[in-house]
């Protein structure tokens, strides 16, 4: 399997990551073992017409969680079968009551819960989940040498897919709440802790609109998707992270002396 290559840290990493993504990820694709799984999930998928089928396919279910980012989940098959056949029309649909929003998506590609019924046989699906697939595992492989970069790899979409989800601004930002990852990435760029979750919602909403008001001149998350603006957010992310990692580490060996020193 082919290794990311990852010289640096912080936002020089990322634009070194920047400049040479398209040959990193084309190596990625091409290894041996991302390749055989793509094959066998483009062959087999369209034989597969109900949740119960799928789960039931370690290797279709592999692939399908992990263009969603679920692939810990593979061992909670019956928790995804319900998240598949109940859909996402209804407000009591299981995925529509969880805050992580893969989950809707991931029922939504699918289709077995709504109306119009399964979509694996149609024409494009498996190449738009492998398309997702291989994204989401060449992220993974990047997160394995430097988190803060996987992070920002999947950051335009994790965006785009809040500003798409509701109109409404208190939801947008509920919704980023609720998303361990886009949640990371404004909590450090805004420099807010993570004793904030501790706080009611609605003080919380206060203090994510406020600080982004003072920091980034706006307290809409839809202006985020903006390349400019979402530019801006990723670098104080990563210039905090990287801070804050030089922080914790340089406090290590000032305790690590003492001790040494006793």
């Amino acid at each position: 399997m082919f290794q990311p290559v990852i010289p640096l840290g912080g936002f020089a990493g990322w634009r070194f990551l920047e400049r040479t993504l398209e040959s990193q990820q084309t190596a990625f694709v091409e290894s041996t073992t991302l390749a055989r799984a793509t094959d066998y999930f483009r062959e087999n998928i369209s034989k597969v017409t109900s949740a119960a089928d799928l789960v039931a396919d370690r290797q279709l279910l592999s692939v399908a969680l992990g263009a969603f980012g679920l692939d810990d989940d593979i061992g909670n098959k019956f928790f995804i079968q319900k998240i598949l056949e109940d859909g996402t029309a209804s407000d009591e649909a299981l995925s529509s009551r969880l805050a992580d929003k893969s989950y809707a998506a991931l029922s939504a590609a699918f289709g077995f819960g709504d109306e119009v019924g399964s979509r694996t046989g149609l024409t494009g699906f498996a190449d738009t989940m492998l398309a997702r697939y291989e994204t989401k595992q060449f992220e993974i492989a990047v997160g394995e040498q430097n988190n803060d970069l996987r992070l920002a790899l999947g950051l335009e979409e994790s965006l785009n897919d809040v500003a798409e989800q509701t109109e409404s601004e208190s939801a947008q930002w509920f919704v980023m709440m609720g998303s361990p990852t886009l949640r990371n990435v404004f909590e450090t760029a805004l420099g807010l802790p993570k004793s904030l979750a501790l706080i009611d919602l609605d003080q919380q909403l206060t203090a994510f609109q406020d600080r982004a008001q003072s920091v980034f001149g706006t307290d809409k998350i839809a202006d985020f998707t903006s390349p400019d603006q979402r530019e801006e957010l990723l670098r104080m992310f990563l210039v905090r992270s990287q801070v804050n990692n030089i922080s914790t580490f340089s406090s290590g060996n000032v305790a690590l002396t003492l001790l040494r020193s006793m």
